[in-house]
């Protein structure tokens, strides 16, 4: 069974209203932060976020819908990215990937005429073997995922949004695609007619998921594509209410700048599925339990559309292009949270 994306996700719900900055609202200042993470985008803001705050209170739920079995191993692409990026040791031109990897084993691979377009590095592959061993050995996605980051210095707490397996699939005139063939192999190119997650319905949140919602202190939702990166996370049953029962401020950065997506095809996929490729539209997929809208300069006509939608609006530079624009745009989010002044 495969949950489907298709319209408004969210309509008919009631937001729930945000908490009043009365006494003791700052003592979110001494609880942990918990990111709803996709790929590059959300590695780039953990980036910053960590340098605002200690990365020992953040804690990052990963969309797993991504994964796929490339020669026998199991791939975490956006488990990969976060981690390899907290780590300092990703490819900064690519986003993805380890920096100064070589590709012997695909050069090699291919010529026994296996596919090459999903291009996994000599030391990347390190990690996808490490975590095939474990997985065939019973050993949970979420315990191979906390040992790795810390086999690799990374501080942040990183959960799998589920230890079962859910896998993206895309719907395109051609029919069904597995994700990350229409992601990397047809390099997004396909009309996206319809968004489905196979397997999320059997699926529960990973252990340490609901808890880190229900004690944090700040929820914020990273610049990643709504439909696939964060859509997963959401349609595992028990996230999303756990989100509109959590205490803490839930505020959203838009990955849409200017009627535009910075990096992928989420533009593309809001306008083929019927949403307003805008923050605005992005909005209205988390409308259920959003507080606050984090929006691009840019975009500052779009303010009374979103408080239309009963949310807060921050204003704010959310093009990350340096370390320094990441630390800002982290600043001014968890300044909305009320976890910094």
């Amino acid at each position: 069974m495969a949950a489907r994306v298709a319209g408004v996700v969210g309509a008919g719900y009631t937001r729930r209203a945000a908490p009043a900055r009365g006494a003791g609202f700052w003592r979110a200042m001494a609880d942990s932060i918990v990111v709803l993470a996709g790929g590059v985008g959300a590695a780039r803001f953990l980036e910053g976020l960590v340098q605002v705050v200690a990365p020992e209170r953040v804690t990052a739920i990963v969309n797993t819908g991504d994964d796929a079995e490339f020669w026998g191993l199991h791939v975490s692409p956006d488990l990969d990215i976060v981690t390899y990026t907290l780590a300092g040791l990703v490819d900064p031109v690519q986003g993805w990937g380890l920096r100064g990897d070589t590709f012997a084993v695909l050069e090699q691979i291919g010529r026994y005429d296996r596919e090459t377009w999903f291009r996994l590095g000599d030391r990347d592959l390190a990690l996808a073997i490490h975590r095939t061993d474990l997985l065939r050995r019973g050993v949970p996605l979420s315990q191979i995922t906390d040992q790795a980051r810390r086999a690799l210095g990374v501080r942040v707490r990183l959960l799998p949004m589920t230890d079962q397996p859910v896998a993206t699939r895309i719907r395109t005139p051609d029919g069904w695609l597995p994700f990350q063939e229409y992601f990397v192999k047809r390099r997004q190119q396909d009309e996206v007619l319809e968004i489905a997650f196979a397997g999320v319905e059997q699926a529960t949140p990973a252990p340490g998921v609901i808890e880190a919602l229900e004690q944090a202190g700040a929820i914020l939702l990273a610049p990643s594509n709504p439909l696939v990166s964060l859509g997963p996370i959401l349609a595992v049953p028990g996230i999303r209410a756990a989100l509109r029962a959590a205490s803490a401020p839930r505020v959203a950065v838009s990955p849409i700048v200017g009627g535009a997506a910075l990096k992928g095809p989420a533009d593309r996929m809001l306008r083929s599925l019927g949403h307003e490729v805008s923050p605005v539209g992005v909005a209205r997929l988390y409308q259920d339990f959003l507080h606050y809208m984090v929006l691009d300069e840019l975009d500052v006509v779009l303010v009374p559309g979103l408080r239309a939608l009963g949310l807060e609006v921050v204003v704010a530079p959310t093009i990350m292009r340096g370390a320094g624009e990441k630390r800002e745009l982290a600043r001014r989010v968890l300044a909305a949270a009320g976890v910094v002044r």
